[in-house]
């Protein structure tokens, strides 16, 4: 632990539900601080929390704190960039002189004590991130790991094995990862996001270039990026390459070649190249680390994956059912080539909730031509997040820029039976919204 945060007594969570908070919330917990929080609905996150001793409510309300958090001198209250200004509990510890730090803050400040590996980009860290802490935790590595989703192999999205080594997700909305200090950087993408925050697409792309100056001993990078690392790739001339691809029973067998060596025969459980990118990223940092090659091999095999990242809910020979977080037109487009190439022949109908208004105005017809390539299509209305409406940027707009016969705008309410009315053998539930609290209804309703 930090020894700046050592003095602490009590952590005070403002939207405690999110992943990354969460995370933070149960690394505190864990260190024997009192923990307790704020978020706007009550979640699966916010019950797993709940279960943990953190006390939660839903309600902004100042009389809702715990009595023992509104003693400043004892009390840090941590917050998101997603909470609004007029937040009434944000603006009364504002007013009250409490100790306030952003969730990207606290993690700058445990990271500034131990030996941390970040992995930054507009795609894959999530995924990166949590193949990273299962490789070097099944390695023997005694590491912390703040992770972006939940893993399956942990149901968690917090790896608690020691302080030896921390792995952490470097966010770059709002530039939150310029906070951190890394001693290895790996940057997976650097694609236009976040213009609500950054404007122009050059303006992310000098913060990525501005955060892989912070690494203090490796920086890898994904090859083609305009900046100079180890370079990572597939069927390239990158240090560390994944070569002779071949699928076995939906899963990837290749070999990875190493500025080193060649390590033959490595099995991956994930489908769609950008997941077997991810993992080239993930063993490469691992293997510079100094984790042993042979432990690496047989943890990559046991990775299960990311919940909402290409989440099989039913696979059957005459049904797939995946739910998915992508959110960016390239991240749904990784998604259609993982689904063509594991499910090839079959129909695919695909769900989508937009995530933010000003995403979808940015990106329209980027999102229009990846959607279209699916064979139907089904549009939930924008989930607005810490967004107010845009004039014109609507589903129904979007959903006029797509070039398919097979397109509907639904609701939450007709989704189920919309779904059922299809013929389609692969269905996808897609976006980074609430969509993925209609999970469970949808597989229930497709086993009857």
């Amino acid at each position: 632990m930090s020894k700046s945060l050592e003095n602490i007594k009590n952590v005070y969570f403002i939207g405690i539900g999110g992943i990354g908070m969460s995370a933070l919330a149960r690394y505190f917990k864990f260190l024997g601080k009192n923990v307790a929080g704020y978020d706007k609905t009550s979640t699966q996150i916010t019950s797993d929390l709940d279960e943990l001793g953190i006390e939660i409510h839903f309600e902004d309300n100042v009389n809702a704190i715990p009595k023992s958090f509104l003693n400043k001198e004892e009390t840090v209250v941590v917050y998101t960039p997603a909470i609004p200004k007029n937040h009434k509990e944000l603006i009364y510890v504002r007013d009250n002189g409490f100790t306030i730090k952003k969730r990207a803050e606290i993690l700058g400040i445990i990271t500034k004590d131990i030996y941390t590996l970040a992995v930054a980009g507009t795609h894959g860290k999530t995924t990166t991130t949590a193949i990273l802490a299962h490789l070097l935790k099944e390695s023997g590595a005694k590491v912390t790991a703040f992770l972006g989703g939940i893993s399956e192999n942990y149901n968690s999205n917090l790896v608690l094995e020691g302080n030896e080594v921390v792995v952490v997700e470097a966010d770059e909305f709002d530039r939150s990862f310029l906070q951190l200090y890394p001693d290895v950087v790996a940057i997976t993408s650097m694609d236009a996001d976040h213009l609500d925050i950054y404007e122009k697409a050059n303006a992310l792309e000098e913060s990525f270039i501005e955060f892989s100056s912070r690494a203090k001993d490796h920086l890898l990078v994904c090859n083609g990026l305009p900046l100079s690392g180890i370079t990572f790739g597939i069927d390239d001339d990158s240090d560390y390459c994944a070569q002779n691809i071949k699928i076995d029973n939906g899963a990837y067998v290749f070999d990875l070649k190493t500025p080193h060596k060649l390590i033959e025969d490595l099995h991956l459980n994930l489908p769609g190249r950008h997941n077997l990118l991810n993992a080239i990223t993930a063993f490469a940092i691992a293997m510079l680390y100094g984790s042993p090659t042979g432990s690496l091999a047989r943890a990559l095999f046991s990775f299960k994956g990311v919940q909402r990242r290409f989440s099989y809910q039913i696979k059957t020979d005459d049904l797939v059912y995946v739910d998915d977080y992508a959110h960016h037109p390239t991240e749904i487009n990784a998604l259609h080539q993982a689904v063509r190439e594991m499910h090839s022949n079959k129909k695919v109908l695909v769900v989508f909730q937009p995530h933010l208004y000003s995403r979808t105005r940015d990106f329209a017809s980027d999102f229009a031509k990846s959607l279209n390539q699916f064979d139907e299509v089904l549009l939930l209305d924008i989930y607005p997040a810490r967004e107010l409406p845009i004039q014109g940027v609507t589903s129904d707009w979007l959903l006029e820029l797509i070039d398919n016969d097979n397109k509907k705008l639904v609701t939450k309410d007709n989704l189920i039976k919309e779904i059922k009315k299809s013929d389609a053998q692969v269905i996808l539930t897609v976006g980074a919204g609430d969509i993925g609290e209609e999970v469970n209804g949808i597989k229930e309703a497709l086993l009857l």
